[in-house]
């Protein structure tokens, strides 16, 4: 049996979270659960022999460095709320002598030049460039980022990816440019994976995905399920882009606008990093890659959720 590291999780109640603290308690990971005092969050989490759970205030660093005492690793699922929390909780980290952060990436490839430089990933660049800063400091502490492109499952849950219930989409560039989607519960055991090997994955950016697709295939998918019509849009992602940068320029900008504008750059845009199929991390962390069958089968079980 494999033996994990000592697990602190930040956001831990979040869409991903809750389903990322899911897979390391059944994996056996022994997990610190890191709540904000008064927020009462995790009322809802069920007792477990190897969870623990911490009320902290980020703005005390004497208070969140002693919560992580102990600790080897830190995971922060922390959404977009919370990411300015996240240079207290690696200063706090580095005081208690934490070995591995793992920050709140788990999304689009912001290793890469073109999408690092869209607004809507400032944030996560600049933990990013401070871990890289101190990992090279302080040759105890390391860091491992985690890329997921487009969740799958929440995606269709929510219309993010594509609307179900609407029949009605865009294509971005025409919808034949293959990207890769993950399931949340898929991201969870990629955390595992991780942990399992953390010399492997030191100072490294990991990928990993359930699939790589494009949207008219997902469509097809729709079709075979349903036999409805779409009714489609084609898209071009730099307008899409442009259009985000306009918005920004505004007096008073649609700033959540704007953000998915650039999202859907960095999901969809040629030279965008997409496409995660040569760069996989996926054999080394136990995670398979589905078939054109069993993406299928993924689909059917969302929409009859």
């Amino acid at each position: 049996m494999t033996a994990y590291p000592t697990v602190a999780l930040a956001g831990a109640t979040g869409s991903l979270g809750s389903v990322a603290l899911e897979e390391l308690l059944a994996a056996g990971v022994p997990v610190t659960v890191l709540t904000r005092k008064g927020a009462n969050s995790t009322e809802s989490l069920s007792p477990k022999p190897n969870l623990t759970i911490k009320e902290v205030d980020y703005n005390v660093p004497e208070d969140l460095t002693k919560a992580l005492e102990g600790t080897e690793v830190v995971i922060s699922t922390l959404g977009t709320p919370g990411f300015a929390l996240q240079d207290a909780l690696v200063d706090a980290a580095i005081a208690a002598g934490v070995k591995r952060f793992i920050p709140s990436e788990f999304g689009c490839d912001t290793a890469n030049p073109k999408t690092r430089k869209l607004p809507v990933y400032a944030q996560k660049v600049a933990i990013q460039d401070k871990l890289i800063e101190k990992s090279k400091a302080i040759p105890s502490f390391s860091y491992t980022l985690v890329f997921n492109n487009a969740f799958f499952d929440w995606g269709i849950r929510v219309g993010f990816i594509i609307n179900a219930k609407t029949h009605v989409t865009t294509l971005p560039d025409g919808g034949n440019r293959r990207f890769s989607v993950t399931r949340l519960s898929t991201i969870g055991k990629a955390l595992v994976g991780v942990l399992a090997n953390l010399d492997e994955t030191k100072n490294k950016s990991v990928y990993v995905h359930d699939a790589a697709i494009t949207k008219n295939e997902l469509i097809a998918i729709f079709k075979k399920i349903d036999s409805q019509e779409w009714a489609t849009t084609i898209t071009d992602t730099a307008e899409i882009e442009a259009d985000a940068y306009a918005e920004l320029a505004k007096e008073n900008p649609d700033i959540q606008s704007a953000m998915v504008g650039f999202i859907a750059r960095a999901i969809y845009g040629e030279g965008y990093g997409g496409d995660f199929t040569e760069r996989l991390w996926n054999e080394l962390l136990g995670l398979p890659v589905l078939t054109a069958v069993e993406v299928e089968e993924v689909v059917r079980s969302i929409v009859a959720a």
